[in-house]
């Protein structure tokens, strides 16, 4: 067989195993994951972390489904969080509603878009989904995270966190859940990760 025809199969499988990767899971309608955020006060500490000092701000636990994914490979937040997940609990984890929004996500940011009247109010969309930037704790977990699909269910826990780095480069995370735009979005320490 020639180089050409190698190449040629090479590049068929590679689309199609990237069209199923990034392919949403059906995961069925009803509101997947009914509770909110947990957020507490934390009792962890400062610790170095790829030449980063993160400054745990809370405590974080949530189970959501996954609306959206946008990995990143350039900037210096990319060092730190190679992938967003764009997560929505309550309502805005029930396919009903989904299936009514245009979501997606660029520039760190989480966008949504509806026609006509919106499937449920606007305020509840803002308080029942956010855009995470997820730190992976360890090699498994960022793996893990490159996995991930939309439609999927994730459980995880970790810190909500301040990303700081000596020469004064700042990046915090939100401590609100009713919050919308700039600096709205989680900054997570990932500790432990469950996908379904």
């Amino acid at each position: 067989m020639r180089a050409r025809n190698y190449l040629f199969i090479a590049l068929v499988g590679y689309g199609a195993w990237s069209a199923f990767k990034g392919r949403p899971v059906d995961t069925g309608p009803g509101a997947l994951a009914p509770g909110r955020p947990q957020q507490e006060k934390t009792a962890s500490t400062e610790q170095r972390f790829k030449g980063y000092r993160l400054v745990p701000l809370a405590d974080y636990h949530l189970e959501a489904r996954v609306l959206s994914t946008q990995h990143y490979t350039l900037g210096r937040e990319a060092e730190l969080s190679p992938v967003d997940l764009a997560l929505g609990w309550g309502r805005m984890s029930d396919r009903q509603v989904l299936d009514r929004l245009d979501i997606s996500q660029g520039n760190r940011f989480y966008y949504w878009r509806y026609q006509g009247e919106p499937p449920i109010p606007h305020d509840e969309i803002i308080r029942s989904s956010s855009n995470h930037h997820m730190i992976p704790a360890d090699e498994t977990i960022a793996r893990q995270l490159k996995a991930i699909r939309p439609g999927q269910l994730v459980e995880f826990s970790g810190q909500l966190v301040e990303a700081r780095h000596d020469d004064g480069w700042r990046w915090k995370s939100s401590l609100s859940r009713e919050d919308t735009g700039n600096g709205a979005c989680e900054l997570v320490l990932v500790q432990r990760l469950n996908i379904r």
